[in-house]
């Protein structure tokens, strides 16, 4: 299973991902407050602006400090950490 980091060290599955939007329309506002209701916001901004809205195919709702542009970023690149890469070989 790969993961990406989502801000201050915060990791998500890759696979489950199935949108990463601005929080700035009203749409996706309405989102965050429904979800919020609903008891399914993950909030890993540390208290930052909410600059990304990250959607799991579980219909969580993750808040993330990081530009979705930077997290979209981080999808196409290696920066991806898979789970394999933790375990020692020894």
């Amino acid at each position: 299973m790969k993961f990406i980091n989502i801000g201050y060290g915060n990791m998500i599955a890759v696979e489950r991902i199935i949108a990463i939007a601005s929080p700035e329309s009203a749409p996706i506002k309405r989102l965050i407050q429904d979800s919020k209701d609903a008891g399914r916001v993950i909030d890993v901004t540390c208290g930052r602006k909410t600059r990304a809205v990250v959607i799991t195919d579980s219909d969580h709702v993750i808040l993330s400090m990081l530009q979705a542009e930077t997290i979209a970023n981080r999808l196409d690149s290696d920066d991806t950490l898979d789970e394999a890469d933790d375990t020692d070989e020894n």
